[in-house]
């Protein structure tokens, strides 16, 4: 099968060039290669190109920064998507497209479905959701939801040695002798990019219905009981000092309780593996690469 990967330098494109380019064709096109802002361009890759399948992992991640931007935010996290959405639909393509935890507004107590109502509380959240209802504008779409992404590529370039994630960086500062603060009012559903990686190239495989899908590590726990099983993984005693939403000013509310189930992915027979799971695998591979 053909398919076409946009945002392929990015956390998780990374990992899906590598796991897609071992069972499909793949092209891959990084932010530098192909803007996805520009739509004129993306048109003319696209409809060129004709692949069966176009994997959008281009994104604005900058949740804080999206407020004083919301121009940037909205070009790529929404009005991109319009446009592929379009191009799909011209060149008879699915589209994949990831969105995130924060369309809901964390009010919850106990984990968010596919079905329940969102409630975006600030600048990325609603590009994030506007993503999303762009990207059902083409009838063979799956949006796939993952939260609180970590895994990060590792390189001896300098320009990403600090890896972009909030649990990368943790991991980092923990390898470091650091000490760190992290959440006790915060629950989330953490995603391993390896776990997304294999699911949506089982999902590519496996073809269910299409729509919208949580995809994170089963389960859910607090920031602070997170990086408290990561130093145990990686057999280290950390400092980690307890924090509150309220206690830092953030210029982009969080949401406080943003689980996510994975039940619809699991009733088409893709099961995630639990957060546990993942950080242990993570932490070995941490581990291997620190040795």
């Amino acid at each position: 099968m053909k398919i076409l990967l946009l945002g392929s330098q990015g956390q998780l494109g990374a990992t899906l060039a590598e796991v897609l380019a071992d069972e499909h064709d793949l092209t891959t096109r990084s932010r530098t290669q192909l803007d996805v802002t520009d739509q004129g361009k993306v048109w003319a890759y696209v409809t060129t190109e004709k692949p069966d399948v176009i994997v959008n992992c281009a994104a604005f991640n900058d949740v804080d920064g999206a407020e004083s931007e919301p121009q940037k935010a909205l070009a790529v996290n929404a009005f991109a998507v319009q446009s592929l959405a379009a191009v799909a639909t011209e060149i008879c393509a699915r589209l994949i497209h990831y969105s995130s935890d924060f369309v809901f507004d964390g009010e919850a107590a106990s984990p968010y479905a596919e079905g329940n109502e969102p409630n975006p509380q600030g600048v990325y959240a609603t590009s994030k959701l506007l993503g999303e209802w762009f990207a059902a504008e083409t009838p063979m779409h799956y949006v796939i939801r993952v939260e609180s992404l970590f895994g990060g590529r590792f390189s001896d370039r300098e320009e990403v040695a600090r890896r972009g994630s909030s649990l990368d960086r943790l991991a980092d500062d923990m390898l470091n002798d650091h000490a760190v603060r992290a959440f006790v009012d915060r629950v989330v559903s953490p995603s391993y990019v390896v776990d997304v990686a294999n699911a949506t190239l089982r999902l590519i495989d496996v073809n269910p219905a299409f729509g919208i899908y949580h995809c994170v590590g089963s389960g859910h726990a607090t920031w602070f009981a997170i990086v408290k099983e990561l130093g145990k993984q990686l057999g280290l005693s950390p400092i980690v000092d307890p924090l509150t939403l309220a206690d830092i000013n953030l210029a982009a509310r969080r949401p406080k309780y943003c689980a996510l189930s994975n039940t619809k992915l699991a009733d088409v027979g893709i099961d995630m593996p639990t957060w546990e799971d993942a950080i242990n695998r993570y932490a070995r591979r941490l581990l291997l690469k620190s040795s």
